[in-house]
Parts: C-alpha cells; sequence; structure tokens
C-alpha cells in the first residue's frame, strides 16, 4: 500500500467514524477522542500549516497532516482557482458555509485548527472596507472552529496607519469570539522584533500579539540579524505561537538565493536556543506551527516523508529548551 493510498484509506475511517461506525482499536479513533477534551496537551502544542500543500485541494493537506501524526493543522494555502498565485483555505471571501465545511473536514479526521492565516484586508479601499473584511475573517474562523488568526501586517507606509487601525477595530469583536488575532515578522514594516513591537504597541490591545518567524527574521534580513538575538527584542510579545520555518542561503556566481521552503532542522535557524529565549520572555506554551517543508519533487509521498521529519525535529527542538 502505497502512502497516497494510506491517506485515502484514513480519509474513508474518519468519515466513517463521524456517522458513527465502530471502528476497532483505530489509532484515529483515539486521536478523535483526544481532540474533543484538549485539556490536557503538551505546553507547546506542534501543529503543521497546509502551505506545502497548495497545489493540491485543502482536503489533501488535512489527511496528509493527519496520516504524518499531527494533531494540530494551520489553515493556509490551498489550491489555486482563477488562475490566482495564492488561494487561502479561509479569507474574507469565503462564506460562512463554506467555513464550516471547513471545520467539519478538520475534526473528521481528528484534527484541530490552531492558527490560520487567511490572507489581506482591503484597507486600500477605505478604513470601513478593512474593518468589514476582518471582520468577515473573523466569524469565518470562528465557524470553522479556529483558535487564533494570524495576520501579515502591510507593508505600504500609506496605509500602514489604517491598517493597524483596523486591527484595533476588531479586537474587542475576535475577543468576544475568543479568538486572538497575532501578527507576524513579513517584511516591509514588520521586518524585525522591534518594528513588529511598535505594531503591537499602536494597536494596544490584549487580543493583538506577536506571532513568532524565525525563519522570516533571516530571510528579510538577507541572513545578517539572527532570530536568537532578535528575539530577545519581543520579550512579553509572543502569547499566542509561532511558525517553526527555517532558513538557508546560498551563493551562486556571486549572488545569495534566500531560501525558506526547506524542512525545519535543515537550515541555519537554531529552534531550541531561539525558543530559551522566547520562553524567557514569558512565551511558556502555546502553538509552534511548521510552514514550510522541502517540496523535493511535490508529490504527496515526499511531502509526507517530509512532515514527518519536520514533526519529529520539531520534538527534537522542544525537549532542547
Amino acid at each position: 500500500m502505497t502512502n497516497l493510498d494510506s491517506i485515502t484509506r484514513r480519509h474513508f475511517l474518519t468519515r466513517a467514524a463521524s456517522a458513527g461506525a465502530v471502528i476497532v482499536a483505530s489509532p484515529l479513533a483515539a486521536r478523535l477522542a483526544n481532540a474533543a477534551s484538549d485539556t490536557d496537551g503538551p505546553q507547546y502544542k506542534i501543529g503543521i500549516y497546509t502551505r506545502p500543500w497548495g497545489k493540491y485541494d485543502y482536503q489533501v493537506a488535512l489527511d496528509a497532516i493527519a496520516t504524518a501524526g499531527y494533531k494540530y493543522v494551520g489553515l493556509m494555502s490551498t489550491k489555486p482557482k482563477d488562475g490566482k498565485k495564492w488561494t487561502f483555505v479561509i479569507s474574507a471571501d469565503t462564506t460562512l458555509e463554506e467555513a464550516r465545511q471547513v471545520g467539519k473536514e478538520v475534526r473528521e479526521r481528528g484534527l484541530i485548527a490552531s492558527s490560520a492565516y487567511c490572507g489581506p484586508i482591503p484597507v486600500a479601499k477605505s478604513l470601513e472596507a478593512g474593518i468589514a473584511g476582518l471582520r468577515r475573517i473573523i466569524d469565518n474562523c470562528a465557524a470553522a472552529g479556529v483558535k487564533s488568526l494570524l495576520m501579515g501586517g502591510i507593508g505600504n507606509v500609506k496605509l500602514y496607519d489604517r491598517y493597524y487601525k483596523a486591527v484595533a477595530e476588531c479586537c474587542d469583536y475576535a475577543a468576544d469570539k475568543k479568538i486572538p488575532i497575532t501578527v507576524k515578522p513579513h517584511g516591509g514594516l514588520n521586518s524585525t522584533g522591534s518594528q513588529c513591537r511598535k505594531c503591537i504597541e499602536i494597536v494596544g490591545h490584549s487580543n493583538f500579539s506577536l506571532w513568532y518567524d524565525p525563519g522570516n527574521i533571516f530571510y528579510y534580513s538577507n541572513g545578517e540579524l539572527d532570530p536568537v538575538d532578535d528575539a530577545k527584542t519581543v520579550a512579553g510579545l509572543v502569547k499566542v505561537g509561532m511558525c517553526i520555518k527555517d532558513f538557508t542561503m546560498t551563493v551562486k556566481d556571486g549572488k545569495p538565493t534566500r531560501d525558506v521552503l526547506i524542512t525545519p532542522g535543515t537550515g541555519r535557524v537554531n529552534f531550541s536556543k531561539g525558543l530559551r529565549v522566547l520562553k524567557k520572555g514569558g512565551f511558556n506554551g502555546g502553538d509552534l506551527v511548521i510552514e514550510c517543508l522541502t517540496p523535493g519533487d511535490g508529490g504527496l509521498d515526499t511531502l509526507l516523508a517530509e512532515a514527518k521529519k519536520a514533526r519529529r525535529n520539531c520534538e527534537r527542538f522542544v525537549a532542547g529548551i
């Protein structure tokens, strides 16, 4: 039986379980029971985003993630539609019915959606449009059972204040739905810990915090700023979680090539050391969600193997704190 066959079979078993069938000694059945009561989870909860499976429908990603032994999933990209470069599992354009179906698909596989990255909000149109778009995203996350919302910030200096005004206006709305909003280092005006601190302070709300991303610290500084050093500047800001993203840079013909599309543990980020710094700053537990894998040939078997490797590496990073 190939790994793809295993994924398909797992999808069948999860649907059978959700329909009430009795599956004796099924590992998935046990995981479904665990997912229903998440009070005794590990201090740091290891998950993985759908991004590595972005050329497939998100259901394929969920099947692979469950097969790879994860309990937590981050919703991010899915198979592009209408010629778009990026399509998100959940966005401001997603309907509530579609979001509820996403949540159903997640639960059927015994998974918990710990985070969702839902793309930009339309602040370029107006502040009101940005607020309305963000509220739709929050509603969709609530409908899908997502535990936290991840945002990427904005690089347009002319829209900077408007963007964070929209976020500030939605913090209470999200808090009422028990969804913390986070922003991560993502280039432009929020490339470093210090820049992200400014973003957090501008909003000034307890429901808005930093989602750390060490790979992006390296990436947007062209490999010059080590995230272990940068992490010292974000004490008290990281409360919900972080991306487990690695970084490498090679030089060919005198030209540097940066890359974060690699399996964590194969690049330059010292995750255990960075986590120790973040823990000292107050991040004593939360979500550690892997964002990227080495794509290889991009096939399902390759991605499954890398996902398993990334999970084992992440467990090792946590053990090394």
